[in-house]
């Protein structure tokens, strides 16, 4: 057991941030856009791969009685990560099916609203229009554009709760972002939550950029149903993600996503089926999730292996979680100075300064109005797509673009295998990409495109 793949992460010698961490990441190009799919280090990798081959050489013993006992070492310590009850956390693979498992175990009656923000995730944001369609819950968008201050979206959220509840409206759920994806933003989830709490509405907050990128407490927050992406800012490979539910709330999440053999139907309608799985004594719940079909479930395997990882690295004296958080979020702050100096524009703050209290960065490009015409959706588009492939075909590279109020943004990310001398290159790189939007190079390919 000491040549195992968890006690050579043991084993290793504290690392720095920048260089000294990017040796174990082994990237063939330059990764500036770390939020989007995230990156696990070599070693935990190893670890996913070492539960992968003991599933191959010995399904049944493995899925059936060992990966239920490795999955408990994962709970136990994802649990005590985020200071929540060991029995209020499962794994589903990612956090958009953990928002679908919210929203379709509710059942909704007439004039129940589901209340959402503009800056939603496009896919979170679909499957709320698909519960309108198929329950009889209503939606409620709040509308703003940042940079907007916190003040302005919890007044507009507690503006939203009572303009329903005059109308004989029950808003019944809350969905809202730890940090938004587009732009890259963090929101007042806090003061939300607390918000929630007091107007009596259900919080459901989307962390898909939350468990390894801000430090969360759920037992102070106590959130109604918390998801987070542990690939992205946790290190661990794809796909996890952390499904909260407290106590009080378990009972409504009565089915995972699929319906699976840990779904105890109701009396009436054949309540005395049974789980072929071995019994866990464990709560319904977390019986649920366990196992849902058969997957390949070995990254919620990983979560030990990262937070090993993790409490590794070293920065400016701090160590583990508080050197990542410290470097990445400072990090963060020089990138969106360095571009912003670099195509003399701006980054996207408020006026509390708030946004950027995150791994993210927003800086406008200087791309004038020959180069885009306003509400035309198709050029648009394009002008997206031809930025997106030129950064990866032609500098090996990735940055999150929008078209955001009338103008262009890139999304930057920070991250321990990155230093200050990457965004100086991005700045290089980006300038010369705007230079060749102004100069028409995407009309050409949507040329090509049409022939």
């Amino acid at each position: 057991m000491d040549k195992s793949p968890m006690a050579k992460i043991a084993a290793l010698e504290p690392f720095e941030c920048g260089k000294d961490a990017a040796r174990y990441f082994g990237f063939e190009h330059r990764n500036l856009n770390h939020g989007s799919f995230g990156a696990s280090p070599t070693p935990v990798r190893s670890v996913q791969r070492y539960y992968q081959d003991l599933g191959e050489r010995r399904p049944d013993a493995f899925i059936r009685y060992e990966y239920p006992q490795q999955l408990d070492v994962s709970r136990v310590a994802i649990a005590k990560y985020l200071n929540a009850p060991v029995e209020t956390c499962v794994f589903v693979s990612n956090a958009t099916i953990g928002i679908n498992t919210v929203l379709r175990n509710i059942r909704f009656n007439p004039n129940d609203v589901i209340i959402y923000f503009a800056t939603i995730y496009g896919a979170c944001e679909k499957t709320v229009s698909y519960i309108v369609e198929t329950t009889p819950a209503e939606a409620y968008k709040i509308q703003y554009t940042y940079p907007c201050s916190d003040a302005d979206l919890c007044n507009a959220f507690e503006a939203a709760v009572k303009q329903l509840r005059s109308k004989g409206r029950n808003p019944r759920i809350a969905i809202f972002d730890t940090i938004v994806s587009l732009p890259g933003v963090r929101m007042p989830f806090e003061r939300l939550t607390a918000l929630c709490k007091k107007h009596a509405v259900l919080s459901c907050i989307d962390g898909a950029h939350g468990v390894g990128h801000v430090p969360l407490d759920l037992s102070k927050l106590d959130p109604d149903f918390f998801i987070s992406n542990c690939h992205k800012w946790l290190n661990v490979p794809r796909g996890c993600a952390v499904f909260y539910v407290p106590l009080r709330n378990q009972a409504t999440m009565r089915s995972t996503l699929p319906t699976s053999h840990g779904f105890v139907p109701l009396p009436e309608h054949g309540g005395g089926i049974n789980n072929p799985l071995p019994p866990t004594g464990k709560s319904e719940y977390v019986t649920n999730f366990e196992f849902v079909g058969t997957l390949d479930d070995s990254p919620y395997l990983c979560i030990p292996a990262a937070l090993e990882w993790r409490s590794k690295v070293r920065w400016n004296g701090m160590v583990g979680e508080e050197a990542i958080m410290g470097y990445c979020s400072r990090l963060a702050r020089r990138a969106g100075a360095i571009l912003s100096g670099i195509l003399k524009t701006e980054v996207m703050e408020n006026r509390e300064g708030t946004l950027g209290n995150c791994n993210f960065s927003n800086v406008r490009l200087p791309l004038s109005s020959n180069a885009l015409t306003a509400g035309d959706a198709a050029q648009i588009a394009s002008i997206g797509q031809w930025i997106a492939k030129t950064l990866v075909q032609d500098y090996k590279t990735f940055i999150a673009i929008i078209y955001y109020d009338q103008s262009w943004w890139m999304r930057l990310s920070a991250q321990v295998y990155l230093g200050e001398e990457d965004f100086q290159w991005a700045g290089r790189v980006l300038a010369e990409v705007c230079s060749r939007v102004e100069n028409g190079e995407w009309r050409q390919d949507r040329l090509a495109s049409k022939l």
